[in-house]
């Protein structure tokens, strides 16, 4: 049910997205003018479409609810209604969804890092699976993964990868993602059909914008060495690796990947500026005394979180008891329902209901 509260906004949502379509057809505007309310319409278009919705789908049960009382019509208005009322609470879903109180961090770009865990070639294996999984979830995002630097095995695993994500809202939706996944499954290269546990952690880090670090060259140590490992033209030919040290927190990041080392040292001081930016963000939270509630759980990075069980066809989120027999379309990046089920726990943890 959408608060009258909710319902106000929504209402003036509508009635300003309607006031800037008449400002924008005036042949008066200027350039600059039409930029700005572009930009104002685009942040209240998708609210108020939502809301669009739910008023076509209230309006539907209404009449559906009045057919009721017609014996022609009852049956086929009962099957409209059991429809029209899971249509309803999808869209109320969506909507206390996109008017939730916003994290100050939600907003931002990421740097995720996958990195194999226990399980050897098996863990690496699951690395790279998590890396698909993530890149198909940001193909129905429509944001764009890049990868910044990625340690493979010939298997076709990957020992750690580390990427950017940017587009809208990203750290809204994968800061629940931080922390040790789990796979249990008889691994391709087992001949006695034995199931094996294995694991990755998964570390999301929101990008932090020029203006809020600022970094010191001279608390800087900067190593250049002879890239390794699979792949890449300049393997072993030219010392194009480089290894960023921040000296005053002891943070260290390196860069393989690139095409030359000025590429490497910008990735990697892109992943610097993460990391310093979430100490920083974290050092905020506990000197203001709050509990910091940007994961879901204990929001340490080594506490399993999520375990995917091939045999049973499952995946089990330990922070919020939830199971769901949808490995494959989660697998293959449809982490929706995980996260809609994640969000709700967060809200609710936040302002203190049970």
């Amino acid at each position: 049910m959408i608060e009258q509260k909710i319902r106000k906004e929504l209402e003036n949502a509508k009635i300003t997205v309607s006031d800037i379509d008449l400002k924008l057809n005036s042949t008066e505007i200027t350039a600059d003018r039409i930029i700005e309310l572009s930009k104002k319409r685009s942040q209240l278009n998708e609210i108020v479409i939502l809301y669009n919705q739910l008023l076509e789908i209230e309006k539907s049960i209404e009449e559906n609810q009045e057919l009721l009382n017609d014996k022609e019509f009852k049956s086929l208005a009962e099957e409209e209604l059991e429809t029209l009322k899971a249509d309803l609470i999808k869209v109320e879903d969506r909507i206390k969804f996109e008017v939730r109180p916003k994290d100050p961090l939600d907003s931002k770009d990421v740097i995720i890092e996958i990195r194999a865990g226990a399980g050897g070639d098996e863990a690496a294996l699951f690395a790279s699976d998590l890396l698909r999984m993530y890149l198909r979830y940001c193909e129905r995002k429509k944001w764009n993964m890049e990868i910044i630097n990625k340690n493979e095995i010939g298997l076709g695993g990957v020992k750690e990868v580390i990427a950017s994500i940017s587009g809208k809202d990203i750290y809204s939706f994968m800061k629940f993602e931080s922390g040790v996944h789990r796979v249990q499954r008889v691994p391709a290269t087992e001949t006695s059909g034995r199931v094996h546990t294995s694991t990755a952690t998964v570390v999301v880090l929101p990008e932090a914008d020029d203006v809020e670090i600022e970094i010191n060259e001279k608390d800087l140590r900067i190593d250049t060495y002879r890239a390794s490992g699979a792949g890449g033209q300049h393997v072993n030919k030219t010392d194009s690796a480089v290894r960023i040290t921040h000296i005053p927190s002891g943070v260290v990041v390196q860069n393989q990947d690139g095409k030359s080392q000025h590429q490497n040292r910008q990735r990697a001081m892109r992943v610097l500026n993460a990391k310093l930016f979430e100490a920083q963000e974290s050092k905020k939270e506990q000197d203001n005394s709050k509990t910091r509630k940007l994961l879901v759980g204990g929001g340490d990075r080594s506490e399993k979180i999520r375990t995917y069980n091939f045999a049973q066809g499952r995946v089990s989120d330990h922070r919020i008891n939830l199971t769901l027999h949808k490995l494959d379309y989660i697998l293959d990046g449809d982490l929706d329902e995980l996260n809609n089920e994640l969000y709700k726990n967060y809200i609710n943890e936040e302002s203190g209901v049970n």
